[in-house]
């Protein structure tokens, strides 16, 4: 059964990698942590064990951050990723989860219009009615669940909720308990238990964390890649992932394909061409690392079922241009612009040239 889902959770996926670190692991655990800080880093940025066993890198990045992101879990603070759209915020965040508590599946996603049930506790009403505000009506949310068993939950978007329903979370964040008013009790947090959550910069001014809330967590900022090389290493190794998990095979020559959307990604992104001489207008999207790997894995999947399976051009021309033009006016022109002065003059470039300008 387990070979029909299409994408497994971390703490599944890496189950090899989780149990020979643990294995391998002389440093001390925090109470209720399957590994010890250090592991936890190890499996995040990869490393080769004493045993020549390989650790695949998670994140690719700064390894500070990912230390700093480790070591505030050790304490009683909670953990804010904050950053740009598809800079790895919930991939982290499900990866730290899972090498912590071999569990990431408690989570609360963001929504407008989340409630504060929620974030707490619900009630099974039909319960409720017959035999009143009892411990076995309680519909317990993923925080109470992790707050019981001493594990980690993550919550996605936080701004996304609104400032009521986030402040809810103040009192779990600084005395540790939930309280259940209805029953005159409330819920300890066993050792192990944190929050970690995700927001984006973009979403500024949708539902800005209160300063009380804020002094609750630990901020730590995911950066965009920092060079071509890193981010093309990103997406190689995502596309390559994702590629096994529907047995889809890939061709060696997807690098170079790999670098030319993560370039024209990276101009559009920055404003200004890779040599430094053309400026550019940048479009209305993000232009994230997740939307290059999501046009590269539409493009396998084109050259696969509709080509002679290796990737071209014109199997990726559509996904930059859907992932390019989001407004079909002001973006459609900053492509056009973008085309002109960048592409058709590049050597090498002229096929990707001729595949946009087809369908734009």
């Amino acid at each position: 059964m387990t070979q029909n889902i299409l994408r497994q959770s971390a703490e599944q996926q890496f189950a090899l990698e989780i149990e020979e670190l643990k294995k391998q692991d002389k440093h001390s655990r925090p109470t209720n942590w399957l590994l010890s800080p250090q592991a936890v880093v190890q499996y995040l940025m990869g490393a080769k064990l004493d045993n020549g066993f390989e650790v695949s890198p998670k994140y690719i990045g700064n390894r500070r951050l990912m230390e700093i992101a480790v070591a505030t879990l050790t304490t009683d603070r909670a953990l804010l990723l904050y950053g740009l759209p598809g800079t790895a915020k919930s991939w982290v965040s499900e990866h730290l989860a899972a090498a912590i508590t071999g569990d990431s599946s408690l989570v609360i996603q963001g929504t407008a219009g989340i409630s504060e049930e929620s974030v707490r506790y619900g009630w099974n009403y039909a319960m409720l009615l017959s035999a009143g505000p009892v411990a076995e009506a309680i519909v317990e949310t993923p925080v109470m669940r992790a707050m019981k068993g001493g594990k980690i939950v993550r919550i996605e978007e936080l701004t996304r909720i609104g400032s009521d329903v986030q402040d809810s979370l103040i009192t779990i964040l600084s005395e540790k308990m939930l309280p259940v008013p209805e029953l005159n009790q409330q819920v300890q947090a066993v050792r192990g238990f944190n929050v970690i959550a995700t927001a984006n910069n973009r979403d500024k001014g949708v539902n800005d964390l209160s300063s009380a809330l804020k002094r609750r967590f630990n901020t730590v900022i995911l950066p965009v890649p920092a060079s071509v090389e890193e981010e093309v290493e990103i997406v190689e190794q995502r596309v390559a992932s994702f590629s096994k998990a529907i047995d889809l095979p890939v061709q060696k020559s997807i690098s170079e394909e790999i670098r030319r959307i993560v370039t024209m990604f990276r101009e559009l992104r920055n404003g200004v061409s890779t040599d430094g001489k053309t400026k550019l207008k940048s479009p209305t999207g993000t232009l994230s690392t997740a939307e290059a790997i999501s046009v590269m894995n539409s493009g396998l999947a084109l050259a696969y079922h509709f080509g002679d399976g290796s990737v071209k051009a014109d199997d990726i021309a559509s996904g930059v241009i859907g992932a390019i033009v989001k407004d079909p006016v002001q973006d459609k022109i900053v492509m056009q612009e973008y085309m002109e002065t960048v592409l058709k003059q590049r050597d090498g470039w002229k096929d990707i040239y001729r595949a946009c300008r087809d369908i734009i």
